[in-house]
């Protein structure tokens, strides 16, 4: 399983990553309100994560990481 972690505080809400995830579980906060005045990215359905990172890669503030389960 992956695991998108964000930092909302820093989050400006640009859309950016919600436009490339392939898995379509990214969209912007309809019921929150950062300290800096937008609405920040938030997770549907974070077990539907494919962990490709696209999001991480395209965030131009780099307020995203993701993690990737290592099976052993």
């Amino acid at each position: 399983m992956s695991y998108v972690e964000i930092l909302t505080d820093v989050c400006k809400g640009c859309g950016l990553c919600v436009s490339v995830c392939p898995a379509g579980i990214m969209v912007l906060s309809p019921d929150a309100i950062n300290a800096r005045g937008y609405a920040p990215v938030t997770i549907t359905a974070m077990e539907n994560c494919i962990g490709c990172a696209s999001c991480a890669r395209v965030c131009p503030d780099a307020v995203l990481s993701v993690y990737k389960e290592v099976l052993t």
